[in-house]
């Protein structure tokens, strides 16, 4: 275990006995990975990720004891917060919009190429978002947030076999969406 886990242990140990100032150390240390993760879930609704992330470290507070380090706690992290994301889609019953700021974190953009780098992210955007949200989120997870398939499975409470899966379909959707993309070749 290297001396950041460790440490990351101790906080979690101090935190599940009622230091709250080791908590906020946790929340100062994961706040943007979840905020980006549920950001993206949320096609880039600031306020309703913001919103979803409180109630994610409320519910970590509450249910910190039960964390029991076998996973890593940005993972544990991670899973409450996609839970919460999961509630809040149940309750509205809405598809949420795609926005601009969205689009901007999908791909970056060079200043040489701003305009074909702007309809790509635009395609890009429209294509993740013909996904089924399954693949989606399991695009998400594992490219965005940088999650390990085996990561992805557990934040999304999916078989290993089951996250790679969405994923090779997700990548070959992509692929037969974005065709027009693809460099020419030349003989």
């Amino acid at each position: 275990m290297s001396a950041a886990e460790e440490s990351e242990a101790a906080l979690c140990r101090r935190a599940a006995a009622g230091d709250r100032a080791a908590f906020e150390q946790l929340v100062r240390s994961h706040q943007s990975g979840v905020r980006n993760q549920l950001r993206r879930l949320t096609h880039g609704d600031g306020a309703l990720a913001d919103d979803l992330a409180q109630e994610c470290f409320i519910q970590a507070w509450t249910q910190l004891a039960q964390f029991n380090g076998q996973a890593r706690l940005a993972t544990w992290l991670y899973r409450i917060a996609y839970h919460r994301f999961l509630m809040h889609v149940r309750r509205q019953r809405a598809t949420l919009p795609l926005t601009d700021a969205h689009l901007d974190e999908l791909t970056s953009e060079s200043a040489a190429q701003a305009n074909q780098s702007r309809a790509l992210r635009l395609d890009v955007a429209s294509a993740l978002a013909r996904l089924p949200e399954l693949e989606r989120v399991a695009l998400i997870h594992c490219y965005h947030l940088d999650l390990s398939h085996e990561e992805a499975a557990q934040v999304l409470n999916l078989p290993l076999g089951t996250l790679k899966s969405q994923v090779l379909r997700a990548h070959a959707r992509l692929r037969d969406l974005l065709a027009c993309w693809a460099p020419e070749k030349t003989s």
